[in-house]
């Protein structure tokens, strides 16, 4: 067993191979007198890493501390826009633009306009701080940020030009009273963002920007409010400091004093830097390439991204009822899309910080009680719930959290939360409308019916873009359900666990037994025929799936894997269609087929390995007896998808839920079925890895002659024990220990066969 002691010593042992990776690199290059800097895990990271999408939303280089409301990123039609649009005062969601401009000016009035456009070079981005050159403006720009607040520096490098900075709100107020500059933005679901702004050079005036002209005044307000403070002759270095609120401009001023008292920006750059490698230091790597290291704690750095925790000295405004809150101690978070983020970055949560997963959980709960139905969220943002996507899958990430020992909400509340949102919200994807004709449907017959091409939609609830999504909807509240009897077991609700555990099993009402696909049927019970597992279903296949076809739905049942085994006719028979997936050519053209299906990249074959519907795929080879593809399979799929370059993430990276199944799966293991408390073995990446638990213990992950080609498992111990099967425990994860394999670059197929006691 390793104890906390052994932390030091590991960590020791962590710096000391940087250490001597650094001397080695110096020798390399023949100068034994210059100093390599040791790197830290936060050096690893690269925000640009994505940054170009292969089609649809790219990663965005953000710059924030872990799980701070306080964001930014350089606004820009995209990675490769030639021009800034203003300087970032506050991300407001992810993908968001900002909701304050900043805009550093050096001319004539008449050309100041409410957020002006930059040539730059000489960009910078770190998790922590910011840079860049604007080199037409001839202004440099530095800045850093704490959890609520954030420091710019500007150079201006122009003679004889006035200085001035326009400050924009894209539909709000501004006011400027002397000494500093506050207001505000509208978003959506009346809430507003709110700043307060102080210079440290007094401006010698500040005017109004009002349809391209500078006019007298002290507030703006509307659409492009824009205040432009003009700076006396001689001012060539400006800093300005502000805070940001979802309370009021008095709480934003708090915020900005609380965090930053003076203007020291290298301070707060080290202060950031500091942050960000106490959270990228729960887990330290060591071994394979500077990439591979580059490419693991950039994807864990995006799993800090989202949620936030908006408590603000301990109150916090809620958009889910319009009011502001005391949090009672407890951090209130939110802006976190479960359907994604269940999957593997809720279970990581869990496991390295378990407290904060606490609160995300007790938050969600909160959050049904300020609602107006008492129904569990599904996407909660900023701005509300906006309901998005299909099923119900936050009430996985309570039970993952409860069966691996999160006490930290209350399951009662939770339980209920849950059930409302399974049993008396619609299952109609992206509704927040109660149940009506199409739920009473599935209670009746246990599956969503399906429409047949060009038959009319009369059923109000249903978006119409969106559709029904009935095989998706079917599989995903299957699941769900499953997840409520667990959670009804526990409390001792006998007659509500059988009837949950019931109905988790209405994914065989759609089961071809001939094709072994899910198959829509009719509301005659009849399967939609003629029938494509392709292109059916129309837009991203809508019709009938959800964003990816028939191929990704075939193994939506992550939590009876053996009863989809045994439906598709038992192990030898699974295997041959998990190897057809990764076989089945696209069948047509690629713009044929990504202009049906723009989610649906990332391929290998009919694999989509950009949408998160595809994540525990790969390690279900695991389950029939054949671990040795699953290894195969991880590794490859990382080496082409998951690389340390602008287009190194292969689709729609939704702020963390991707980049967590890339983290775990480079430790050498993954959480398949959110909700069972054991990970399913994958293959290793690095030679030692170290994750430090929330309880003070460690748990190691040694892969002895492990490389790029030696990515097959010949043997592995458990605490010095042999270990036979393809599964470790959260429970021996959780209590520290070794996890120590032997690779070898041809497959033991021997290894992990055995099945599981109990």
């Amino acid at each position: 067993m390793i104890t906390a002691k052994t932390i030091k010593n590991k960590t020791r042992t962590f710096l000391s191979y940087t250490c001597i990776a650094a001397v080695s690199l110096v020798g390399m290059h023949g100068n034994s007198n210059a100093e390599v800097p040791v790197r830290q895990p936060v050096d690893y990271v690269n925000p640009y890493m994505g940054n170009i999408s292969h089609l649809l939303v790219p990663t965005y280089p953000t710059v924030h501390l872990p799980n701070s409301f306080l964001r930014v990123y350089p606004e820009r039609h995209d990675y490769t826009g030639d021009r800034l649009h203003g300087l970032p005062l506050i991300v407001t969601s992810h993908r968001g633009s900002s909701a304050f401009n900043l805009s550093p000016f050096q001319g004539e009035n008449k050309d100041i306009q409410p957020v002006v456009s930059y040539s730059y070079d000489q960009e910078v981005i770190k998790p922590y701080a910011y840079s860049v050159y604007l080199d037409e403006q001839q202004v440099g720009v530095d800045f850093a940020l704490s959890h609520q607040s954030a420091l710019y520096e500007l150079a201006f490098h122009k003679k004889n030009n006035p200085v001035s900075i326009i400050i924009n709100s894209r539909n709000g107020k501004l006011r400027w009273d002397g000494k500093a500059l506050s207001g505000y933005q509208s978003l959506a679901n009346h809430t507003k963002v709110y700043i307060y702004l102080e210079t440290a050079e007094a401006p010698a005036q500040a005017v109004v920007l009002r349809d391209n002209a500078l006019v007298d005044g002290n507030e703006a307000e509307g659409r492009n409010a824009a205040m432009v403070l003009q700076f006396a002759d001689g001012v060539r270095q400006l800093g300005l400091r502000y805070g940001i609120s979802f309370i009021d401009e008095a709480q934003a001023r708090e915020n900005l004093r609380r965090e930053i008292k003076d203007y020291n920006l290298a301070a707060l750059k080290e202060t950031g830097r500091k942050v960000w490698n106490d959270a990228l230091g729960k887990i330290q790597v060591t071994g394979g390439s500077l990439d591979d290291q580059t490419v693991f704690y950039t994807s864990l750095y995006r799993t800090f991204e989202r949620p936030v925790n908006i408590s603000e000295d301990g109150r916090y405004f809620s958009a889910f009822d319009g009011k502001v809150h005391h949090d009672e101690g407890i951090p209130f978070f939110t802006d976190d899309w479960i359907w994604d983020a269940y999957r593997a970055h809720h279970p990581l949560n869990v496991l390295i910080d378990t407290e904060k997963e606490e609160h995300i959980l007790h938050s969600f709960v909160t959050m049904a009680e300020q609602m107006e139905h008492f129904w569990l969220p599904t996407f909660p943002e900023i701005t509300g719930d906006s309901r998005r996507m299909n099923s119900n899958h936050g009430v996985a990430t309570l039970l993952d959290a409860y069966v691996k020992g999160v006490r930290g909400f209350d399951l009662e509340k939770a339980y209920q939360a849950a059930k409302g949102a399974i049993t008396e919200k619609t299952l109609a994807p992206w509704s927040g409308a109660p149940a009506g004709e199409l739920d009473r449907f599935y209670k009746e017959n246990g599956y969503i019916p399906a429409l047949r091409e060009g038959e009319e939609e009369t059923i109000p609830e249903v978006n119409g873009f969106e559709r029904r999504q009935p095989v998706a909807v079917t599989l995903g509240t299957s699941y769900d359900t499953w997840c409520l009897a667990q959670l009804a077991k526990a409390l001792g609700k006998d007659d509500e666990y059988e009837y949950f555990l019931q109905q988790s099993f209405n994914y065989r009402n759609l089961f071809h037994p001939e094709t072994h696909f899910f198959h829509p049927k009719d509301a005659k019970g009849e399967f939609i025929e003629p029938f494509d597992y392709v292109f059916s279903g129309g837009q991203g296949a809508r019709g009938y799936y959800g964003e990816n076809n028939a191929w990704i739905y075939r193994w939506d049942v992550q939590h009876n894997i053996p009863d989809l085994i045994a439906l598709m006719g038992g192990k030898e028979t699974f295997i041959k269609n998990l190897d057809d997936m990764f076989n089945q050519p696209l069948g047509k053209s690629k713009q044929d087929f990504y202009a049906q299906l723009p989610d649906h990249t990332g391929n290998v074959g009919q694999f989509s390995m950009a949408n998160e519907p595809s994540l525990h795929i790969p390690y279900l080879y695991n389950y029939a007896g054949q671990p040795w593809k699953t290894q195969k399979r991880i590794r490859t799929l990382l080496k082409q998808w998951f690389r340390n370059d602008l287009m190194g993430v292969p689709g729609d990276e939704d702020g963390g839920g991707m980049s967590a199944f890339v983290v775990f799966s480079k430790l050498g293991f993954y959480p398949v079925t959110p909700g069972t408390p054991s990970y399913s073995i994958g293959s290793p990446a690095f030679e030692r890895a170290i994750i430090q638990l929330p309880n003070g213990k460690v748990f190691e992950v040694i892969a002895n002659n492990v490389s790029e080609t030696n990515k097959y498992i010949q043997s592995a111990k458990l605490n010095g024990q042999p270990l036979l099967t393809p599964w470790v425990s959260h429970e021996a994860v959780s209590q520290g220990g070794t996890l120590e394999f032997e690779m070898g670059d041809k497959a033991n197929t021997s290894w992990g066969v055995e099945k599981p006691k109990g």
